[in-house]
């Protein structure tokens, strides 16, 4: 049986994905869609797939599953929790600016910035919860040699490595070898990051879709491991190669926010063979 899927393309700093609205079409496959779509040569091409799903909570006000671009599922994406918020306000699907997003890492609270004239959604901030620099499912010892860096479990698992000089990095062969290092069970998002002047200079492999523009939960792990390492404060600026974040980490529970736009590109429909 073969259907068209509505769906829009999105972006937060360049980390863009597919969105579907999936209380009203589901999708059976999204492993099978979400390999087929991403694709940057034969689909819509994208980082990867993102289901907006109905709330199964009254704690909660919609759901999010996100389907990296090699099908795998992710916990949590801070970029796509961002597009959400813009997406189901815009959209007619809320009057709120204060929203819960449940996410395979828990749920997630997000503020709208709305412009007063256009109401429109012109930033995000998002509560990523409480980072932690252990996990034992994510992170463990072995014998062969990991470069220096520092473990922050986001939900999902990320290990950052301060350079002197992020252009001489070769991000696609470090990051691809350190993402299936015997360390990290789950594999691993590698962020690579020099401190600068204007703020933090990073670039990240993302576990299941390779580099890519921006990376949310990146973001914030590596505000944590440059504040860890004595490097900088409570905040810190982020820069990516698809734009700039800032993250926050205050309160007694230790919360990070994070702070960033997120963009529309365009809608479209595509055949999936769901059967």
């Amino acid at each position: 049986m073969t259907d068209k899927i509505p769906f829009t393309k999105m972006h937060g700093c360049g980390n863009d994905y597919i969105y579907v609205n999936a209380m009203e079409h589901p999708i059976a496959d999204p492993v099978k869609a979400a390999i087929a779509w991403s694709d940057r040569h034969k689909g819509i091409g994208s980082d990867g797939l993102v289901l907006i799903e109905r709330s199964t909570s009254p704690e909660v006000d919609f759901g999010m599953r996100i389907f990296n671009a090699d099908g795998s599922e992710a916990m949590m994406c801070g970029n796509a929790s961002r597009c959400i918020g813009k997406y189901v306000y815009e959209r007619g699907l809320t009057s709120q600016k204060y929203i819960r997003l449940q996410t395979r890492s828990g749920i997630k609270e997000l503020q709208l910035q709305v412009d007063s004239e256009s109401h429109k959604v012109e930033s995000v901030t998002v509560d990523m919860g409480t980072p932690s620099l252990k996990n034992d499912k994510q992170f463990v010892s072995s014998n062969e040699p990991l470069p220096d860096g520092t473990f922050v479990c986001m939900g999902n698992p990320h290990y950052v490595i301060f350079v002197e000089d992020i252009n001489t990095i070769d991000i696609a062969t470090e990051g691809s070898r350190l993402e299936h290092h015997p360390c990290f069970p789950e594999r691993c998002n590698i962020e690579f990051a020099e401190m600068r002047p204007d703020g933090i200079r990073m670039r990240v492999w993302e576990r299941g879709s390779g580099i890519t523009m921006a990376c949310g939960t990146g973001a914030c792990a590596t505000a944590v491991a440059a504040h860890v390492t004595g490097r900088s404060g409570c905040r810190s600026h982020i820069v990516m190669d698809g734009g700039a974040l800032d993250i926050e980490w205050k309160g007694a529970d230790n919360t990070l926010y994070m702070t960033g736009p997120a963009e529309f590109v365009f809608d479209g429909e595509i055949e999936i063979i769901e059967h």
